[in-house]
Parts: structure tokens; sequence; C-alpha cells
């Protein structure tokens, strides 16, 4: 059989993996041996079974994990890209919460842990911000404020496949420049077999319910149904699955590090702690729906539709300590109590010190609907076509209120309240502490302003931050393909058109948290007071503790909105709001090819890809004389022509080259326009600067090439290298650029410049010449039945990347990329045989720059530590003939060695954060009618 015919039958992957049977993600898929043989293709484009009666006793049944990663070697020896894939198989059986810990054990891939939860992703060392998730083949609104589609929010148990393409092409819609992850839901017709299971499973964090009314105890539940009626024609497909769990967090916090003299040399000092206790009840339900119907063999129509509610509720508690940063350091600070070790204090004493005691409540919901329409026709003379429409929204509230207490009111005009002697020593895991004071004395703790936070005689016991937040996509797109004559290297034709329109936007609705009456102190009600808190990880010993959202709903603390309209617009508020629209519209023109050369077929495509992009922002600017909306954009074209192709020789080596011209779109929150500015007055004749984000923005920009080398043992085993290097043409970094005012209000004071130039400068995120990108990954799957029958049932499969930047800022310096490792490896040894199954994985990367969440929600970042996590299961799925035949139980365990997220400052020995989540365990079962 030709290449062509394998691509179009999929009798390759038939070979040894048919039939995905999955259900909640864990139900067996089933593979037939290498003696079945295909009969026809007709039969395998009808999803019928196929046998050889000759070999029927010599059938082979692949199960689990194993099949999945035959799976995953023919989706990566049959595509005519470069990619990694997954299974649902795979990852209903680890111990995921989600599909970004699935992901991240893919070569080249790594996630950011949130929480203790691993809810973005890299790939070949890159952050989220330079890779595109598609579901279904759709470009996704998202839950964060920018590209990046947050993982945690898609169920494990309701996805059937996720494909990483690391090399684009012409029609790959809504690529990323370092990668595409396509999510892949069940479609009942190609299944091919009535499937009923159900599922669920308990977890339980060892680190303990660490405040008041949060568990260590959680559950999760699914369900999945898969049939086909009226001959086949129509199919359906439905699952469900309910996550109530909670997730527990011990977190040490800096505010920075200030520089002190200490026995006549510079050391670093710590600035002060914003250290919490953090427990996080995570509650998400998620449904997916599928109808397939087929009213001719040449027509398919498909509509699915997914739909997840997303609530994330954090119950934060600590206390918030100004050391260096809080006073002046020769009255505060006993350089005389100090030891210096490399540069950094690592122990010494704090005089006057006045904590503030956080009962901080933060709380992400999330509406996410996804869903579409696709026809597919494929002629009998070659032509094909399909249409699809895509629409997708999230609608997300997320609410950070702080509720400051303290010994006493310390205004700027009056203060008392009183102080504490701190003796401290910092380590690599952060800074421990010892108070002179008892946090947990509700006798002694009022709801006050400790630190004269509200500026004034009236105080400010807390601060609500409630960013609203929708984005809207619809996408529509076309495609028509013509197959050629058998015996030219064209194999077929593709042109299409796709066009997609987004909206998202930002309304930030902020209040500070007064005490009623102008009271400057009040005495917490005990009837509000609950269990303590405990901070004796830090030697701090317990902190009083209780629900700001109970006293604000009994009138004991109030709320005072900061408008962000009218004359008494508050503009720190008003700067945040923005609105942002996109209109893409894409064209591509695509050959694929095949030619028969020697031992082996040439395969491939080559196209290009043309698109238009109109986007536009909504926001204010800020003249002396007051807020201003306006509404500022760009129009352009960006020309991806791209080339993928591939030797196959019939030794089952596999040779593959891929060039393209990539783009990633810049972050949304990017392209903001919010524009504060003014006269310089100390250039001659004066210079108008402004500050803000940048609505003509354009996208991150690199040509690249790709080479791989891969050699396929059998049905299930793969060890491939692979090469890549990127020209990047045009990145992303914040900088000072010319900027055209002559449309904005003049500025107060201009008279004084009869001469003022309209162009002045604006400092926000600007496009400049990039840099290099260039490294080498080790992709491995290896049953080691391949090597001995001995050792059937075992196997890895991993992989290991390097990476290597060198990126200039605008001043040409060398600069950290945004979720950059130069380092990933992950790997997984497993067993599986006779119903037993067992495994671990394990995942590292090299420290990075991270994403956190800073004052008011806004993104900041800092270099984070090299990790490495452990996870393991094992398991048994009860064998055809037992009575409990359908059933598997198993048994999960999450970070085994207990370890921490890390993040630092300037120097490594200066710990910004230190991040303790605990062990996870988990036991479930599956059940398959």
């Amino acid at each position: 059989m030709a290449f062509r015919d394998t691509l179009r039958s999929g009798s390759s992957i038939s070979a040894f993996t048919v039939t995905l049977a999955l259900a909640g993600g864990m139900i067996p898929a089933h593979a037939l041996a290498q003696g079945t043989q295909p009969e026809t293709p007709e039969q395998v484009d009808a999803g019928q079974p196929v046998s050889d009666p000759d070999a029927a006793d010599d059938v082979i049944v692949v199960t689990g994990f194993r099949a999945s990663l035959e799976s995953a070697v023919a989706e990566k020896k049959l595509s005519e890209q470069i990619v990694e894939s997954i299974t649902a198989e795979d990852i209903g059986k680890l111990p995921d919460a989600s599909i970004g810990e699935s992901i991240a054990r893919l070569p080249g891939l790594t996630a950011q842990r949130l929480n203790g939860r691993a809810n973005v992703v890299a790939i070949r060392g890159f952050g989220p911000d330079f890779s595109q998730t598609l579901l279904n083949g759709r470009e996704q609104t998202t839950t964060s404020d920018n590209r990046s589609v947050e993982l945690d929010q898609y169920p494990s148990e309701i996805v059937n496949q996720v494909v990483v393409y690391k090399s684009p092409t012409a029609s790959l819609v809504g690529q990323g420049l370092v990668g595409t992850i396509d999510i892949r839901t069940i479609r009942p017709l190609e299944t091919g077999e009535r499937i009923l299971a159900v599922g669920a499973r308990g977890s339980w964090a060892d680190i303990g319910a660490l405040n008041a009314g949060s568990n260590e105890f959680g559950y999760r539940v699914n369900g999945t149904y898969v049939d086909q009626f009226a001959d086949d024609t129509l199919g359906i497909s439905l699952a469900a699955s309910y996550v109530d769990e909670p997730y527990q967090l011990q977190e040490f916090n800096a505010w920075g590090y200030d520089t002190a003299n200490v026995g006549g040399q510079d050391a670093a000092l710590i600035g002060g702690s914003k250290s919490y206790v953090t427990s996080t009840q995570l509650k998400r339900l998620g449904l997916n729906g599928t109808i397939q119907y087929q009213p001719m063999p040449q027509l398919t129509l498909t509509v699915d539709g997914f739909y997840s509610n997303f609530d994330d509720d954090q119950t934060k508690r600590g206390l918030e300590l100004p050391l260096a940063y809080g006073g002046d350091l020769n009255s505060d600070f006993d350089p005389a109590s100090a030891t210096v070790e490399d540069g950094l204090v690592t122990a010494g004493r704090f005089d006057n010190v006045r904590g503030v005691i956080r009962n901080d409540i933060f709380q992400r919901k999330a509406d996410l609907y996804s869903g579409g329409f696709n026809a597919n026709w494929e002629g009998d003379d070659g032509w094909s076509a399909f249409f699809d429409f895509g629409y997708s929204r999230t609608d997300r509230n997320e609410l950070s209120l702080e509720s400051y207490s303290g010994t006493g009111f310390n205004g700027p005009v009056t203060g008392d309240g009183a102080a504490a002697t701190i003796d401290f020593t910092s380590g690599d895991k952060g800074t421990v502490f010892d108070s002179s004071l008892d946090y947990s004395d509700p006798s002694q703790i009022f709801l006050t302003d400790p630190l004269g936070w509200g500026g004034g005689t009236v105080p400010q016991a807390g601060y609500s931050n409630n960013r609203i937040v929708e984005d809207e996509l619809f996408q529509y797109r076309v495609e028509v393909e013509k197959e050629l004559q058998s015996d030219s290297f064209l194999r077929s034709v593709q042109f299409g058109m796709n066009y997609t329109t987004r909206e998202k936007s930002l309304t930030p609705d902020e209040a500070f948290v007064r005490l009623p009456g102008g009271a400057t102190e009040v005495a917490i009600p005990s009837q509000y007071l609950q269990r303590s808190t405990d901070l004796t990880y830090l030697g701090l010993g317990p902190i009083v503790s209780y629900d700001a959202r109970d006293l604000i709903a009994d009138g004991i603390l109030v709320l005072e909105p900061r408008v962000a309209t009218g004359p008494d617009a508050a503009n720190d508020v008003l700067s945040k709001s923005y609105t942002v629209a996109e209109d893409l519209m894409t064209m591509y023109l695509q050959t694929n090819l095949e030619q028969e050369v020697g031992a082996g077929v040439i395969t491939g495509n080559v196209g290009v890809q043309a698109i238009n992009t109109v986007q536009k922002s909504t926001g204010f600017i800020f003249p002396e004389t007051g807020p201003e909306r306006r509404t500022l954009g760009d129009d352009y074209w960006d020309v991806l022509p791209s080339a993928n192709l591939s030797l196959r020789l019939d030794s089952d080596w596999v040779f593959r080259v891929a060039a393209a011209r990539e783009i990633m779109r810049a972050r949304l929150d990017d392209t903001r326009l919010s524009i504060d500015y003014g006269i310089d007055a100390t250039v001659p004749g004066g210079l108008i600067r402004g500050s803000g984000g940048n609505p003509a923005l354009r996208p991150y920009r690199a040509n690249a090439v790709d080479f791989n080398i891969e050699k396929y043992f059998g049905t299930g085993g793969v060890v491939a290298l692979q090469l890549f290097y990127k020209d990047i043409k045009s990145y992303v970094f914040n900088g000072r650029f010319a900027f055209d005012y002559s449309a904005f209000p003049t500025p107060t004071g201009a008279e004084a410049y009869p001469n003022l130039p309209v162009i002045g400068t604006l400092e926000a995120p600007t496009n400049t010449g990039g840099g290099d990108l260039y490294g080498a990954e080790l992709a491995v799957t290896l049953p080691f039945s391949t090597f001995t029958p001995a050792l059937d049932g075992f196997g890895i499969t991993g992989g290991a990347s390097y990476t290597k930047t060198k990126i200039e800022d605008p001043d040409g310096n060398e600069t950290e990329i945004p979720g950059y490792s130069k380092w990933v490896v992950n790997g997984t040894a497993y067993f599986e045989k006779a119903g037993f199954n067992s495994r671990v994985s394990a995942r590292y990367r090299s420290s990075f720059l991270g994403d956190f969440t800073g004052f008011g929600g806004s993104p900041t970042r800092r270099t984070a530590l090299a990790e490495t996590i452990i996870d393991a299961q094992i398991g048994y799925d009860f064998q055809s003939g037992s009575a409990l035949e359908g059933l598997s139980l198993y048994i999960q365990g999450q970070n085994l060695t207990d370890q921490p997220f890390v993040s630092t400052g300037e120097n490594r020995n200066q710990v910004i954060d230190y991040q303790s989540y605990g062990r996870r365990f988990l036991a479930g079962f599956t059940y398959k009618f």
C-alpha cells in the first residue's frame, strides 16, 4: 500500500491501535497484533474490524498505558509535522488533576505550578506567551489576562487526545511561535463501539487542613457515554467530570532585599515579609458532548460543545512584617546583632516592628463555553471540503479581598499599638522569625490600619479588588482539497480561508475596606473568630483568624467604592480597564507531496499562509485636564511560508526537515490603550513623554528550521533526535519609542513651548530586534520487549531537551525570556502486564523566569529555581472472564518528594518565594459496563 493510502485510511495505525475505547480517561484501548492485516482501505475508512482468519489465534491484546504509547508512536510516525502526542488512556491513568500535568511529561515540554497544580505549559523552554492552544482545532478564549490557556480548566476525563505541533503547516490555523497544542475530544463515529463508564477517586493532602474551614480530603467523579445508532450513521458522546478538591500551601514571601552596612561591608538585608498559609478549594464542573451524523458515506456533520464552571476559592492568612523597608535602618535594625554569609545578612534583629495580620480572600470564578459545527465532505472523485464554525467565551470574576488587623492604628497624626522585637534567620528556605508579641490573642488584636496605609486619619482596614473579564471569540473556516493522480509527485492541493474575531475586556471594581463611623480600630467580635492559623513554620506561632466576607456582610467592615467613571474617577483604577478587539483574516494554500525513492518514500507539504490583522483597543488617555476615552489600533499583514519534508525508509528510519516563518501575537493586555502623558521640561523646547500600553504592537516573529532523525522499533518504540533553530526577527520588550500625540489633547503648559513637537516618546511594550533560539531534544519510547521477550511489560518513555537563547533588550543587553528553561527532562518507567500496572514519572526543569501575581492582580516575573517532580501509580485492571471484568483500581501519589517551588531575587541566596505544597495521595476506580 502506498503511503498516501496509509495516510488516507489510517491503516498503519490500525495495525496496532485500531480501537480507542476510553471512558473517563481510564478505559483501555485495544490494539491488534502485527499478524492482523487490514483487508481494504474501505473497511478501515468505515471503522470496520479487520482480521486475518489464519492469524486469529495469534491476536495479542495490548491495553492501557502501553496502548496509549503505541498510539503516540503511530501519531509521530505518520504525521507530516514534528509532533508529540498523548492519548486518553495515558491521561486518565496518571495522577493528574488536569491535562496540563500529563502534557508536561512530553519531550521538550514542562509546566509551571500554581498552588501545586500544573496550569500552564512551556514548549522548548519558552513560556505560555509563545504557544497557542486549540480545542478540536479551534482557537480558545482564556481565563488568564493574555492568550495562554490555563490547562487546569480542562478535566482530563473528557479528553481523547492531545497533539503538540512543533512545526507548522500552512493549513494549521492559530499556530504559535514555539508550538501549538490541540486538545481533542471524543468523536463517537470514529470510536466505533458503545461505551458506558463511570469513575471516582478520593484525594488526601498530607500537609493537612492548614486554615479553619478548609479540608484535607477531596474527591472527583466522572462518567462517559458513547454510542452509535441508525446503522452507525448517528453517533453521540457525553462526558462529565466534577472535582471538589483542596490544595494547601505554606509560603514564605519576601518584599525584596535592601542593603545594610554590617561590620564595614554591604550585605543584602530582608526588606519585609508577606507570608501566607493558603487553603484552596477547587470546584470544577466539566461537560462535553458531541453528535455526529453521516447521512451519506461522503458527508459527516459534527456538532460539539464544552462547558467548564471553575471556582477556585482561596483563604490566605498570614503576617506582613515591614523590616528594612519599614523604617530607619539606623534605629530599627541592629547591625551588631547581624551575621553575614556570601553577601547576605543571615541573622539579626529588628526593633519597633508593627506587623499586619492578613486575613485575605482570593476567589476566581470562571465560566468557559466552547463549541462548534463542522460539515466534512469526502468525495469519491478526489474532491473534499469542509466548513467549520467555532465559538468560545469566558466570563471571569477574580476577587482579591484584603483585610488588615494589628495591635493598633498607626496613622500619620496619631499612633498607638505595641511594636515587636523580632529576631530572624535567613537561609535557602527563606526567613524564620522569633517575635516578642503573641499575635493570637484577640484581646490585643484589632481591625485597624496598623501601618497607616490609608494615608490619613481615616484608616484603611483592607482593600477589595474585583477584576471582571469578558472574552469572546468567533471563528469561521472553509477548506477545499483536491487529491491528484496516484503517479503524481503532488498528492493533493488544499486551499482555505479562516476568519476569527475576538474581543476581550477588563473592568476593575475596586473599593477601600473601612471601619464604620470613622473609628480607627474595632475589636474583632468573638462570634467571628475562627481557629487560629499556625505560622510555626515561620517561627511566628498562631495568629487570629476570621473571614472578612462575614464581617462585611454584617456591617463590621464596610466597602467604600473607588469609582472608575465621572469627575471623581480614580485614575489608577481607570487605567486598568481596557477593551481589545482583533479581526484576523487568514488565507492559505498547501500542496501535499509523495514520491517513492529507492528503499523509501518522500512525503511532506509546502505552503503559504497570509494573515491580515486589524487590532483595536479602547481605553483611556490621561492628560492633565482629566481622563478621556480613545480608540487606537493598527492594520498589518503577515506572510508565513512553510515546508515539511520526510524521508521514510523501509528500515523504519525517518528523516525530517521543516522550515517556516512563525509568529505569535503579543499578549492581549500589552496591546491595551492606557496612556498617561505630559511635558518633560528638562528637554530644551519641551518634549511630550508618556507611558502605558501599545495598541499598535506587532507579533513576535521568527524564521525556524527543524531537523529530525527518528528510528522506530516494531509498533511501539521510537528514538528521535530533534534539532531546532529559530532566528527571532521581532521580539516584545518594554521600551521607549517615538509616538505621535497629534490626535491627543495638548498637555497643560504647552503654551510655554510654542514649537512643542507632536512627536514625543511613549514607554510601553514595543517590537525590537530579537536574537537566536536553538537546541536539541531526545525523545524515547521503548518497550523492553523490543530487546527480549523476558522483559515483556516493562518499558520507558520520556525525553530530554536543551535550549539556548540569545535575546537582546532594546539597550543591546542579553536578557531572560519568560518561562525559558535551559534544561527540561522528563521520563516514565512502567510495568504493565496481566492486568497489573505500575509506573513512576519524573519531570525536571532548570531555573526559569516565572509569572506571578503581583500587587492588585498585576502580573510580575521572578526567577524560579530548578525543580524535580516525582509522581507514581499502581493499579489493577480485572481481566476478561473475571466476575469484575471492566473494573480498574488504582492508587496514585503526587509530588512524592515534597518538592517546593522557589523563586529568588537578583542573587540566588535572596529567596523571594518558598512554597511548600506537600504530597497528595489518591485512590480511585473506573468501571466500564
